[in-house]
């Protein structure tokens, strides 16, 4: 698996709502520097967690298209003693 990746400007507005929240929910200032090393701990150790989260997600969607496509297959099915 290849690592998560954001641009510059997606991690500066992430890093910059971390400061907010933080701010706003606890009244802890943090400054650019440190929401930008936060924002790179909770990509690196719960990004993974999120990432499979939304796969198994994708992949529960994609199972019950197929199971879909499956059983429309079998009304479509003809008799045939052949």
């Amino acid at each position: 698996m290849s690592d998560i990746e954001f641009t510059s400007k997606q991690k500066q507005a992430m890093s910059e709502d971390l400061q907010h929240y933080l701010e706003n929910e606890f009244d802890v200032e943090i400054g650019q520097f440190d929401a930008e090393f936060l924002f790179e701990h909770i990509c690196k150790n719960f990004g993974p967690a999120f990432y499979n989260k939304g796969l198994q997600d994708a992949q529960a969607i994609v199972e019950k298209k197929v199971m879909d496509i499956t059983d429309e297959i079998y009304q479509i099915e003809k008799i045939s003693d052949f």
